[in-house]
């Protein structure tokens, strides 16, 4: 079957979330590495698909679409699947929570990962010190979303909100590979870690632990990733 959409991905970068509900969504796809270690990101060919130079992009019949909530909820919208439909009640708290998830807790995981290129270098330790509590308080008001169990955020059903958290919360127990990380304790978090426990033994999460290196358990005890192709950093 001709694939209709076409992934540009890094193993275990922001295309990963992309990848899971592809799989999710049980969706026929291709996949285009976007090589780090090249800087293939810059590139004229990839710039043309994303003028910012990020990963992941996705090319649809409409074109292409960049930026991680976008796509999560193109795709949601389009399949009917993984989010409250846009005439459903439920929809307007999904939406809220599933920008939370981009617009607060992704944007200061990004300072966390990448001070160095919000402050001067000197400084950058400093700046991850101040961001890590902003960081709790973020998985504290997910946990207690998670408590309440909304149909589209509970153990059994994944959401793009459930696979968007999980990502995000695999790569706060892993990087930055060099500096403390001993703020960030699954244990902390008991509804969360039910959520990823969960998501650990799906099919799709399943196909994309071999399509990208990354152990057994993903999310609730994750390593470093090992590809077939390409590199995670």
């Amino acid at each position: 079957m001709e694939s209709t959409y076409r992934l540009h991905y890094a193993p275990d970068n922001a295309s990963l979330i992309i990848r899971l509900a592809l799989e999710e969504m049980g969706l026929t796809y291709e996949t285009a590495l976007v090589d780090r270690t090249r800087n293939a990101q810059d590139s004229a060919a990839y710039r043309a698909l994303n003028p910012n130079g990020l990963i992941p992009v996705l090319e649809t019949p409409q074109g292409p679409i960049f930026e991680t909530a976008a796509i999560l909820l193109w795709l949601a919208d389009t399949h009917r699947q993984m989010a409250p439909a846009p005439e459903s009640a439920d929809r307007a708290a999904f939406l809220k929570w599933l920008f939370f998830a981009s617009n607060t807790l992704h944007a200061d995981l990004r300072i966390l990962f990448y001070a160095e290129k919000y402050i001067d270098a000197a400084q950058a330790e400093a700046l991850r010190a101040g961001i890590r509590p902003r960081l709790r308080q973020h998985l504290k008001r997910l946990d207690d979303l998670a408590q309440d169990a909304p149909d589209w955020f509970n153990t059994q059903v994944p959401s793009a909100l459930t696979v968007y958290v999980a990502c995000m919360m695999r790569w706060m127990a892993l990087y930055p590979a060099k500096a403390d990380r001993s703020w960030y304790q699954l244990a902390d978090t008991p509804y969360l870690q039910k959520i990823l426990h969960q998501l650990e033994f799906r099919p799709a999460t399943r196909s994309v632990i071999a399509a990208e290196g990354l152990g057994a358990t993903p999310f609730t005890s994750p390593t470093y990733a090992t590809p077939p192709e390409g590199s995670a950093t």
